[in-house]
């Protein structure tokens, strides 16, 4: 009878070692997923990044008064619908590309920045928090941040999107360009809307 309760208690505490186990794997898979939700959204946005992201789409074409259509734009102006991925797709205009998005993402820069901040879709939330590592990557997010967006932040961005200007006012990349004055401009009327909430 004793070696029989001894067994029995055996079994149960290796149960309960398997549980305890068990318990412990899924609480760590919890832990890693919260840590990967926290990952996809590294970047608060501001009013002043707002207006700045906002910017970038104005600069790329991709504004279209605010509307989230500008999340589906292709390069040379089209729309596509799944936001579920980077739709990779080559036009064919001036130039060719296979930009898309508000910030007019190539394929290249999309899989590489997606992967970084593990951005599940192509879905606007992860539009923004895309361009602002980008941002952030070409060392003017500090600076936006502080001062606004400076002629010294647009510099840093031409590099990155090709409608910004040097400190030249030319695009890094021979491509047509907006003006300091007409990005500052924007960038700052559009943060005065922000600020009153319009």
């Amino acid at each position: 009878m004793g070696l029989l309760f001894g067994l029995a208690h055996s079994i149960h505490a290796e149960r309960s070692s398997e549980r305890l186990n068990q318990a412990e794997q899924v609480a760590s898979a919890l832990q890693q997923d919260v840590k990967t939700d926290q990952k996809a959204s590294p970047y608060s946005i501001t009013l002043e990044r707002r207006a700045l992201l906002n910017t970038i789409r104005f600069a790329e074409g991709t504004w279209k008064d605010g509307h989230d259509l500008g999340y589906r734009t292709l390069y040379g102006g089209g729309q596509f619908e799944d936001l579920s991925k980077h739709p990779e797709r080559l036009v064919v205009k001036r130039y060719v590309s296979a930009a898309a998005g508000a910030y007019q993402f190539l394929p290249t820069t999309w899989q590489e920045v997606s992967g970084r901040l593990n951005l599940p879709s192509f879905s606007p939330d992860h539009q923004d928090q895309a361009a602002l590592h980008l941002v952030k990557r070409r060392g003017a997010l500090h600076e936006v941040d502080q001062k606004g967006l400076t002629a010294k932040a647009m510099n840093s961005l031409a590099p990155e999107w090709a409608s910004f200007p040097t400190h030249s006012g030319l695009s890094a990349y021979g491509q047509p360009v907006k003006s300091h004055a007409e990005l500052a401009s924007f960038y700052s009327k559009n943060l005065q809307t922000l600020r009153q909430g319009v």
